[in-house]
């Protein structure tokens, strides 16, 4: 793998992990009962984004290692995928 690529891979999985985390541990404003004026009811009350961007890098570097570790290893390969879709 490139550096280029794995940068990419590594950046399109740390973002789906980020989003896939978002949702959890979060109340609305309305569930606080502080809505602050301006913004809708639904909207998070304490989002905790530098916690939940910490948490999204940590695991993306376990996915990223885990990717690569197969890639390295050769277990799975372009022919692979490439046969696979032939198949289908």
């Amino acid at each position: 793998m490139s550096l280029t690529g794995g940068a990419v891979l590594f950046a399109t999985v740390w973002f789906i992990v980020l989003f896939v985390l978002l949702p959890f541990g979060e109340k609305s404003q309305d569930e606080m009962g502080e809505v602050v004026p301006g913004t809708p009811p639904g909207a998070p009350h304490a989002p905790a984004l530098k916690r939940k961007m910490v948490w999204a890098t940590v695991i993306t570097v376990l996915i990223f290692a885990a990717i690569l570790a197969v890639i390295q290893a050769g277990w799975i390969t372009r022919n692979d995928i490439l046969e696979f879709n032939r198949r289908g």
